[in-house]
C-alpha cells in the first residue's frame, strides 16, 4: 500500500482553496485503488497530517497529474504557512481494534486525534 502524507500548518483559506480541496478529495476517493484517508492533528491543532492511502503507485500518479491538483500545488504557499509531503510504501499495519473509532491517541509526532474516512 502507498501512503501520501501531507503534513501542514494551515494558513488562510479562501473560496478557491475550498473548491479545489473538495474537487481533489472527490477525485482521489473515486480513483481505482483508493483505500482511505486518515487525518491527524497536533495536540494544539496547529498542524495537521492528511494521509491518503492507495493500493498502488498508479493511483498516486493519477492523483498527482489531476489538473486541479496541479493548480493547487502551484498555489500551495497561498494557503499554507508550512508543509511537507512524504510518499512511502506501507509494509504492514497492526494495533488496537479501537483505531477505527472516533478518537485514537498516538505518541507519534505529538498527535492526539485521528479522523478516518474509508472508501
Amino acid at each position: 500500500m502507498i501512503c501520501c502524507s501531507f503534513v501542514f500548518e494551515p494558513g488562510e483559506y479562501d473560496d478557491d482553496f475550498h473548491r479545489l480541496d473538495a474537487e481533489i478529495d472527490a477525485y482521489a476517493r473515486g480513483l481505482e485503488g483508493f483505500v482511505r484517508v486518515d487525518r491527524w492533528f497536533s495536540d494544539d491543532r496547529r498542524f495537521q497530517n492528511s494521509m491518503y492511502f492507495f493500493a498502488d503507485y498508479r493511483a498516486v500518479k493519477e492523483l498527482a497529474n489531476y489538473p486541479q491538483h496541479l493548480v493547487a500545488k502551484s498555489d500551495v504557499d497561498r494557503w499554507y504557512r508550512s508543509y511537507r509531503v512524504d510518499v512511502f510504501e506501507q509494509k504492514t499495519s497492526y494495533g488496537s481494534a479501537q483505531r477505527d473509532t472516533a478518537e485514537y491517541a498516538s505518541p507519534a509526532d505529538n498527535a492526539s486525534t485521528i479522523e478516518q474516512d474509508n472508501a
